[in-house]
């Protein structure tokens, strides 16, 4: 009897000691080190890939953002602030329902076929807006003008990006609503202007938030 219980004593001793080291291992080292390689190697994109302008964290790269005026009495959605480029629609994003404190969105997409009639009057009034908000008394835009990305969302909704054919049906309005040259504003797009990772995977393209940056700080010096 007493050895039984003696041996149960040392099972459940040894038991307890290698709860206790693994515990240490792979809840306390592990994640520590896996921290550490990751705050040294790849700093920026561990800790949400942020944004700073003005010594403040501002946003994401890998997020998008709506530059919109405030949502007046009566209107359901706010209108676009035209001194700023524009990034694509978000009509993905639903609203929070959950936790009322705060504005949240929730990403997704419209889960609309190509057909559906909704989604096809939403591209519709898309570019009929596009077409509307970047034409100014010397530039025109054509509907052919009018990018895939000026009119649709993307899947989650926050694409954080545009394409450069979009950015530049912007750069007259933007130039003429911050009292800028054009070719400035030109200037700066093709600036922010990425390629192709790689120079093979995906699409150039231009971060919204980034160009916005940019545009505040030539507006300063103007």
């Amino acid at each position: 009897m007493n050895n039984s219980v003696s041996n149960t004593a040392r099972l459940l001793g040894a038991g307890l000691r290698a709860l206790l080291v693994l515990t240490l291992v792979t809840g306390v080292i592990y994640p520590l080190v896996v921290t550490g390689i990751a705050q040294g190697l790849f700093n920026d994109k561990a800790n949400g890939s942020e944004i700073k302008a003005d010594g403040k964290v501002v946003g994401s790269s890998l997020i998008g953002q709506a530059y919109n005026l405030p949502l007046k009495k009566g209107e359901e959605t706010p209108a676009p602030d035209l001194k700023w480029f524009q990034g694509r629609p978000q009509n993905g994003l639903g609203t929070n329902s959950v936790n009322t404190q705060y504005k949240l969105i929730l990403s997704g997409a419209t889960n609309r076929s190509g057909d559906n009639e909704e989604l096809i009057q939403w591209v519709k009034d898309a570019k009929a807006a596009v077409v509307k908000d970047n034409s100014t008394p010397d530039y025109k835009v054509k509907p052919s003008e009018v990018p895939a990305d000026a009119v649709t969302s993307s899947g989650s909704g926050l694409d954080p990006a545009i394409s450069p054919q979009y950015a530049d049906i912007q750069v007259h309005r933007v130039a003429e609503k911050n009292g800028l040259p054009v070719a400035q504003v030109r200037k700066l797009v093709d600036e922010h202007t990425e390629g192709r990772t790689l120079g093979f995977m995906g699409e150039p393209r231009v971060n919204v938030l980034e160009l916005n940056i940019a545009l505040k700080g030539l507006v300063a010096k103007s």
